[in-house]
């Protein structure tokens, strides 16, 4: 077993209520994609409200989302992301979410049993922003190993975002 775990933060900018009619699809499908994720192969934890999801969690402004999880490896949380189900709903981001000049999702490695919260993670978004892909934070273009592991250099985690 690994002694560091992914972390991820993606955000969206929302172009219209959570509650309205323009975003009703995505709302619907929020708990059958939560279900799927907790349930695939590597998932360790995610964000969420008493709710199950983290929709009522505004950071960044009113019309932005965020999502935030604990996973095994880059590995796993690229097949969730890029071959399952949760594909599907990527591609229809452009109905919900504005398209965003910046990096709107990071990685990084925490130590396994480490729980991010959130200012944590915005603090990891920003360095990505900032400096582009480094150890501290990263994405899975430019994807580095956990600490420790016997090569230091970035790998391409296969990026085949079917939404791009």
């Amino acid at each position: 077993m690994s002694t560091y775990e992914l972390a991820q933060l993606n955000i969206a900018v929302m172009k219209a209520p959570l509650d309205s009619p323009e975003l009703a699809d995505f709302v619907a499908n929020l708990d059958r994609i939560n279900a799927l994720a907790e349930a695939s192969p590597g998932y360790v934890w995610r964000l969420q409200t008493d709710d199950g999801d983290a929709t009522a969690l505004r950071p960044l402004g009113e019309n932005v989302l965020l999502n935030m999880s604990v996973w095994r490896d880059a590995e796993a949380l690229n097949e969730y992301v890029y071959r399952s189900d949760h594909a599907g709903i990527m591609r229809r981001r452009r109905e919900w979410f504005e398209r965003m000049g910046e990096a709107y999702m990071v990685l990084w490695w925490v130590p396994a049993g480490h729980r991010p919260d959130v200012a944590e993670a915005l603090v990891r978004l920003e360095k990505l922003r900032a400096e582009g892909p480094t150890p501290f934070a990263f994405s899975f273009r430019q994807a580095f190993p956990p600490p420790g592991a016997a090569s230091s250099s970035p790998q391409d985690c296969g990026d085949a975002c079917p939404a791009c």
